[in-house]
């Protein structure tokens, strides 16, 4: 378990250039490379199943979903595919400026899909995700800060029309949260 975790880690640390997902067959992308310098200062690995996952159209099962925060307010709920014929394929709802409706949810609007796969081009030997301009929103229910999260929904549409989904539901086993490094909140919540 803890070398699955390393390796998503390290995966999601990489999530700081853009990503793209494909299992086989790689999805075209047409947007120019983002520059980011960031970092993941806080990641959280939630155990239980996807009830939903649709890539670009295509259905998938997950191996597990993971919440990563990054140190310039960039929030990620990445998702290991289940994808026999790539080890390597991880799609990720992407976006900032989550907010807090109450203590036991959270809602974080999508501005682009990282997609992830064998295929990508490779740095310090993982794959560099590519990025897909998207719309959409992801919603958590539960508190990493009691450990336990419900369910995470998320919703996105593409700049080309492809649509990603999911549906991930918890089996009630505490979530495992990592936090890396200190920065500053970037929730904005009602209750502070």
């Amino acid at each position: 378990m803890r070398l699955r975790l390393l390796g998503l880690a390290a995966i999601l640390v990489s999530f700081a250039s853009p990503c793209f997902a494909g299992s086989s067959t790689a999805i075209p992308v047409n947007n120019p490379p983002a520059r980011q310098n960031s970092l993941v200062d806080m990641l959280a690995l939630m155990s239980g199943h996807c009830k939903t996952l649709t890539v670009a159209g295509r259905r998938f099962a997950c191996k597990t979903v993971a919440f990563a925060h990054d140190d310039k307010g960039r929030v990620n709920f990445a998702v290991a595919v289940d994808d026999p014929s790539d080890e390597n394929h991880v799609v990720s709802f992407s976006g900032e400026n989550g907010k807090r409706a109450d203590d036991n949810s959270y809602e974080l609007p999508i501005d682009r899909m990282l997609l992830n796969s064998k295929n990508r081009p490779k740095v310090d030997g993982l794959p560099v995700p590519a990025e897909q301009t998207s719309t959409g929103i992801c919603r958590q229910t539960g508190n990493f800060a009691a450990r336990k999260v419900n369910d995470v929904t998320c919703s996105a549409t593409d700049n080309e029309g492809r649509t990603y989904e999911l549906l991930f539901v918890s089996d009630g086993k505490p979530v495992s949260v990592r936090r890396i490094r200190q920065s500053s909140p970037s929730i904005q919540d009602p209750f502070k």
